[in-house]
């Protein structure tokens, strides 16, 4: 009997463990976190990578690539046995920051370096400067809780009129006119905002300020901007309340909705279609992108008023951030061998099932050559 009650302390004891390591798992990865389960790091095969360097490669910086970071490093790691590398998701302007103080060798970044970060950066950069290397994509959909409608088309005027709240009802002419065949309810708009700085709402006001400049008349950034609405902290904290709440409309990553059985707005961009808020219709909002940064930094900038077909323009990239030249020595076959990996094919086919945006063909292949030019 005593040796029952040891082994049932014993199995409550391992349990206890498991849930308190689950929770730390979760709180450590940030509000932007959008993990979908335990299939992230499986994702993701090793192919045919090159293993140089040894030691430890540390990183940091966006907590919106954490799940594909995940599966990256433990494919590589498997095949390269003499390199341990440490991505933490501290988010994008920690990320940064550690990089420009040269504690990282790389960072992760949901926009692009501004111009007096890549001059901050030639200090640590011996010889070059920081250049912007697009890794990962992904859409922002549009989620809606709206009894009786299962399909709802809305385009960036309407969106922009909405969350500064100057359509207030479900039953507003402007969303009629988009929707002809719904039966829109006269039911009060409840739009959710996210209360804490974060690369979403900076990525969703740059969409709704370069698609819709006169309905839309705040600028872009981390902060929430606009007139009215409710706030709630993170995307699980504002997809939350677009689940639990009659009436309303907020932004997130797709893999929220998708876990939370969320319907999602299909944008009218000019295109013969709506678009859907899928991975493979951000990539092609991806490849409407120009690249406006010089060489061998990639810095991208999005067609928010794209009317290609199939192409999903609310869409966010996050980059790697590393030297293009007077990388340390010491980290600087590792950095090479991992970059390359996660740019190459194997890397990148990982993130559709992770519910990020493939690198559209031609901009991965000139990621694969800036990161081959590293020195």
């Amino acid at each position: 009997m005593k040796q029952l009650q040891r082994k049932n302390r014993v199995r409550a004891l391992a349990v206890g463990a498991l849930a308190v390591t689950g929770a730390l798992a979760l709180s450590a990865c940030g509000s932007d976190d959008t993990s979908g389960g335990g299939g992230a790091a499986s994702a993701a095969k090793t192919g045919n990578i090159k293993c140089e360097g040894k030691g430890k490669l540390l990183a940091s910086g966006s907590s919106a690539q954490k799940n594909a970071m995940d599966a990256w490093v433990q494919a590589y790691s498997g095949a390269c046995k003499d390199t341990s590398i440490n991505y933490q998701p501290t988010g994008s302007g920690a990320g940064i920051t550690t990089f420009l103080q040269g504690q990282t060798a790389f960072a992760g970044s949901d926009s692009a370096l501004k111009p007096e970060e890549v001059e901050k950066s030639k200090k640590v950069c011996q010889g070059g400067q920081a250049i912007n290397l697009p890794m990962v994509g992904g859409p922002i959909a549009v989620g809606y809780n709206v009894p009786g409608v299962d399909s709802l088309v809305l385009d960036a005027p309407t969106l922009a009129k909405i969350f500064d709240s100057e359509i207030t009802k479900w039953n507003d002419e402007a969303i009629k006119r988009l929707n002809p065949d719904a039966k829109l309810p006269d039911l009060k708009i409840q739009a959710f905002h996210r209360s804490d700085d974060s690369g979403t709402t900076d990525n969703f006001t740059k969409y709704l300020k370069g698609a819709a400049p006169d309905a839309w008349k705040h600028e872009p950034g981390k902060t929430w901007e606009g007139k009215g609405g409710q706030a709630a902290s993170g995307s699980a904290g504002v997809s939350s309340q677009v689940k639990q709440t009659s009436g309303a409309i907020s932004y997130f990553e797709l893999s929220y909705a998708t876990a939370g059985k969320i319907n999602t707005v299909k944008l009218n961009t000019g295109a013969k279609d709506p678009v859907e808020a899928t991975v493979d219709n951000a990539s092609k909002a991806i490849a409407e992108a120009k690249q406006v940064g010089k060489g061998s930094d990639l810095a991208l900038k999005l067609n928010y008023t794209t009317k290609a077909e199939g192409a999903y323009p609310i869409t966010l990239v996050t980059y790697e951030i590393a030297c293009d030249k007077g990388n340390k020595a010491e980290t600087l076959p590792a950095t090479k061998s991992f970059l390359s990996y996660i740019a190459g094919k194997d890397g990148q086919n990982a993130l559709k099932e992770l519910g990020y945006a493939p690198l559209p063909a031609e901009i991965a292949d000139k990621v694969r050559s800036a990161v081959a030019s590293l020195a």
